[in-house]
């Protein structure tokens, strides 16, 4: 029998709805809970908006500002506590440093000439074939050195021929040529296959890449574009296919991807109310710095974060221009690297101390998830996966209720791009909700 979300009110829904695809708004203020007591007073307080977290984690996220908080007996203003979160599929809904890829290949927004963006198509990738999930259409194995050879090929014309580059075509004369479509689809498969074939330490930096030649002024705006747009698409899965005419190295492919972002009402409150409370909030995540800084900085997007709070990918520079080089003064902030960033940059401000609450969604947040003690509450968005994350997900569903319970397991509908008071997921295209086995 399948599991129905049906769980707001339909003014609650439609509220919720419409706040997560508003591009730019005030902080959205979610329906309020039940009161919760607090282990320092007797009187009742509530300090965050319910919204649809789940019950339990509302609880424990209430309480844990309650019992950490500045308004906490033991509340140390030189050591402030502090909390991390992920970002993409944590603090928003999807991926805005994929959206932000996918823009710069609809919109060719590319500041490299063709060898330099087959130089960094290249750089650091195995030449060894993809896995079998990554094949083309007549089933043959594919590689890094036939897709960059074809999209080097097809960009060369593209950037011959498009006025922002070195000819006199618009943007939408060149989309209808059989170059483009193969330049479009083939990029956009290769950051697919080389996530699924490669170690995260080769293929997260990989997209960070393609902003060679830009300043972080350039990429910040672009982020600001993207966000605007994606945050009002429709929520769906679409398909690329590259070209059939054209004589090709990898020959023809098809890809299909996630389109569409949101903003999250829960999350917007829980940072502000964890800040305005004492209690510091950091981002640690595996998309490019500047991709993400205007997103959670920019107060019109409700979650005000410090600049200094953020941590993420990073590359070198050369007179204030991007290289396709990672900076290595900082850590790969993916996998260990988000733990080696919390224990380097943020840690130090903080006595040394861990975080009390870390928030993630992948297998690339286990690590922080998992390896300080002084963690209260660990907040895991449930997105069916399976690996380390999983089995996160399955601690939390075993020890929900008990004195043992570190890990909460927070459920959402990626159709209608909101949370839901349950610890299971509607993935997008689904009709039922996934089931985390305890």
């Amino acid at each position: 029998m399948k599991k129905k979300t049906v769980y707001l009110s339909c003014t609650l829904a439609l509220f919720l709805l419409g706040a997560c695809t508003t591009k730019k708004e005030e902080t959205t203020k979610t329906e309020e809970s039940t009161t919760v007591t607090s282990s320092t007073a007797t009187e009742e307080i509530t300090i965050l908006s319910k919204g649809n977290f789940y019950e339990p984690n509302y609880q424990a996220l209430n309480q844990l500002i309650l019992d950490n908080g500045d308004k906490s007996s033991d509340y140390d203003e030189k050591n402030k506590p502090y909390a991390v979160f992920d970002w993409d599929n944590t603090t928003i809904i999807n991926d805005i440093g994929e959206a932000v890829f996918t823009y710069q290949i609809a919109n060719l927004r590319f500041k490299m000439t063709p060898d330099e963006l087959y130089n960094a198509l290249k750089m650091n990738i195995p030449t060894d074939d993809f896995s079998e999930d990554w094949q083309n259409s007549a089933g043959e194995s594919l590689n890094i050195d036939k897709m960059a050879e074809d999209i080097k090929a097809s960009y060369t014309v593209i950037y011959d021929a498009y006025t922002e580059f070195a000819g006199e075509q618009s943007l939408e004369e060149v989309k209808k040529t059989e170059e483009y479509l193969d330049f479009a689809a083939k990029l956009r498969y290769l950051y697919e296959a080389i996530g699924d074939s490669f170690s995260s330490d080769i293929s997260y930096p990989w997209v960070t890449y393609l902003f060679t030649g830009m300043t972080s002024e350039e990429v910040q705006s672009l982020s600001k574009e993207v966000i605007d747009q994606a945050s009002t698409q429709e929520l769906r899965k679409v398909t690329w296919k590259s070209s059939t005419s054209l004589e090709t190295k990898a020959g023809q492919i098809e890809i299909s991807f996630k389109e569409g972002i949101r903003l999250v009402p829960e999350m917007q409150d829980l940072y502000q109310k964890l800040q305005e409370n004492g209690i510091e909030v950091y981002v640690c995540s595996a998309s490019y710095i500047d991709v993400i800084i205007p997103f959670a900085t920019d107060e019109s997007y409700g979650y005000g974060v410090p600049e200094e709070h953020v941590y993420a990918m990073q590359l070198q520079k050369a007179d204030n221009v991007i290289q396709s080089q990672l900076n290595e003064e900082f850590f790969q902030t993916q996998g260990e690297g988000k733990t080696q960033t919390i224990k380097k940059f943020i840690a130090p401000n903080h006595g040394d101390a861990g975080p009390i609450l870390v928030a993630g969604d992948s297998n690339g947040d286990v690590a922080m998830l998992s390896d300080f003690p002084e963690m209260k509450v660990g907040l895991i968005f449930n997105r069916g996966k399976d690996g380390g994350i999983g089995e996160l997900c399955q601690t939390a569903a075993k020890t929900e209720g008990t004195a043992e319970q570190r890990y909460y397991l927070q459920g959402r509908d990626e159709n209608l791009g909101t949370l839901i008071p349950e610890t299971e997921t509607m993935l997008l295209g689904a009709d039922e909700l996934t089931v985390t086995e305890k």
